[in-house]
């Protein structure tokens, strides 16, 4: 695993052009550019940025599927999909045959299976046996945790599903999220971290302390890049 750690003062703007050379180079290398969408509040103006930047991107060659989700309707403010459709599908008039999300409505559940059913099928399709991305975008939490993988919770530990439902104590909610095994699957992950993250936090999950489940992220065969803003001076 290559791992590089970039800190920026232009966070959203060298993230947007950071997801747009991954994009590029997948869709030359590839013909297609598959692309796991974070959710939460500091991806949202990176989405804007990337929409405007990649204008000429022809959306019907990219995947966009989704890190985890809120077992919420896809209208609910705390949707991931609709934070994306706001920023991203929507200003880029993103096709509909581009997006896979996840159907937080229905029974949690049946819905992690169906979406690791929807992903085996374009793995089979591809001749792959596991679908691969090429970028994943992931945050990290107060509490360490990334995609729906919060410390603690059964999930963590799930050595065979690809995405599964994981209920989170803390939040007493259930969530959806793909597991440990897709993520480092990954050619390339990119964490997005704002300038406003606990920096004791931050450092002790680069140092890779185990107790955080961001600090367990290491793809087995692709790269590693963090993202981090730096807080601009008064």
């Amino acid at each position: 695993m290559n791992r590089a750690v970039i800190r920026t003062h232009n966070f959203v703007a060298d993230a947007a052009e950071f997801i747009l050379k991954e994009a590029r180079l997948a869709l030359a290398e590839r013909g297609e550019f598959r692309i796991a969408l974070s959710g939460g509040h500091t991806p949202r103006p990176i989405y804007s940025e990337f929409g405007r930047v990649a204008c000429d991107l022809p959306w019907e060659r990219v995947r966009f599927t989704f890190g985890d989700e809120r077992c919420v309707q896809p209208n609910d403010p705390e949707s991931n999909f609709r934070m994306a459709r706001e920023t991203l599908f929507g200003p880029s008039a993103v096709p509909d045959s581009s997006i896979l999300r996840m159907r937080g409505e229905i029974d949690p559940q049946l819905a992690a299976q169906e979406y690791e059913d929807q992903l085996a099928l374009l793995a089979t399709q591809h001749g792959e046996t596991m679908y691969r991305h090429d970028l994943m975008l992931l945050g990290m939490g107060d509490d360490g945790h990334t995609a729906s993988l919060f410390p603690g919770t059964v999930a963590l530990e799930e050595q065979v599903r690809r995405v599964v439902a994981n209920f989170v104590p803390a939040q007493n909610a259930w969530r959806l999220t793909m597991t440990l095994a897709l993520i480092n699957h990954s050619r390339q992950v990119l964490f997005l971290v704002s300038g406003d993250k606990n920096r004791d936090l931050l450092a002790r999950v680069l140092e890779g302390d185990q107790e955080f489940p961001a600090s367990r992220i290491a793809p087995a065969s692709g790269g590693l890049t963090w993202i981090i803003g730096e807080p601009v001076s008064a």
